[in-house]
């Protein structure tokens, strides 16, 4: 983890350089700056120092929480990221919990009802599900939702004119719904699978020989072993929603990391882009080795020294 977090902060400072002078984000279209402020910017930004010396600096500076300053208001990038944070978590929790829900229920049906139009609506669910982009999809639901039949509300979640509140819990119904149906599709796959063979093993055949009733036989002996996949997959999968965010808080204006980071590109703002790239690269490598973690927990066979 460790290794993967210094290779992804290289990485991410490379990048950060790929376009050119950082320099010359500084000057727009019109009228330049001087020479003075040239010397002071490039001081200011270590640019006068070698590649290796920058990168040095920049690490040890997010090390300290010091992500730099954005370029348009001078604010710290840390602060920002930080207000921006709490609109992701949330967006991404309710969809990480929603698809879950779902998706290892009509997982668990699927299996269970193998071969019956059950089974083949389950399928069709999640072949649609990995199918359909995320962005048609959210725009499909603004839509029917909020421009058609008017249920739910779609863009920003609060007044313009005041702070966006966490608590209006109406405007996150069409996000969640848009983000979940990816993953949906991925725990249903994965709890059929898992399902299927289970159900198909030796131990599960003996309870039937035994007259242990279906219901037992399915939620006992089954379902908890069949839920070891899902259920180490699902970190990796609650990352996945925080950086898949990017995408839906942009159709529905959520200020959140996604919709910052896509703001950042138009605008040149590489601090605030390199930021929110680091923090994704953060939460997947810590997702990854959660998931090994919880692997080990609820598969006995399975211990690391």
């Amino acid at each position: 983890m460790i290794l993967s977090t210094i290779a992804a902060t290289a990485i991410v400072f490379s990048l950060s350089r790929a376009v050119g002078d950082p320099l010359l984000l500084f000057a727009t279209s019109g009228y330049g700056i001087s020479d003075e402020a040239v010397a002071e910017i490039r001081k200011e930004l270590a640019l006068d120092r070698s590649y290796p010396e920058q990168y040095l600096l920049w690490l040890g500076r997010v090390l300290r929480g010091d992500l730099g300053q954005n370029l348009a208001f001078k604010l710290p990038v840390t602060r920002i990221i930080t207000e921006k944070i709490p609109h992701s978590l949330q967006l991404g929790a309710f969809a990480w919990f929603f698809s879950g829900t779902i998706g290892v229920s009509l997982g668990v049906m699927s299996a269970i009802k193998r071969g019956t139009i059950a089974d083949y609506g389950g399928r069709f669910v999640a072949l649609i599900g990995q199918s359909i982009p995320v962005f048609w999809f959210a725009i499909i639901l603004i839509y029917v939702f909020a421009v058609w039949l008017d249920w739910l509300p779609a863009g920003l979640a609060g007044d313009s004119t005041q702070e966006p509140s966490l608590w209006q819990l109406e405007y996150l119904v069409l996000p969640v719904v848009a983000m979940s149906l990816g993953g949906l599709a991925g725990y249903l796959r994965l709890t059929r699978s898992s399902m299927l063979e289970v159900l198909d093993s030796e131990y599960v055949k003996l309870a039937r020989a035994k007259g242990v009733g279906t219901t037992f036989v399915v939620w006992k002996h089954a379902f908890r072993n069949a839920l070891i996949q899902p259920l180490t997959a699902s970190t990796l999968a609650f990352a996945g929603f925080i950086e898949g965010a990017l995408v839906v808080e942009t159709i529905f204006s959520r200020p959140g990391i996604g919709l910052m980071a896509v703001q950042a590109v138009h605008g040149n703002d590489f601090p605030i882009l390199q930021g929110a790239v680091l923090m994704f690269i953060l939460v997947y490598v810590l997702a990854t080795f959660l998931t090994d973690i919880i692997y080990a927990l609820v598969d006995p066979r399975i211990r690391y020294d």
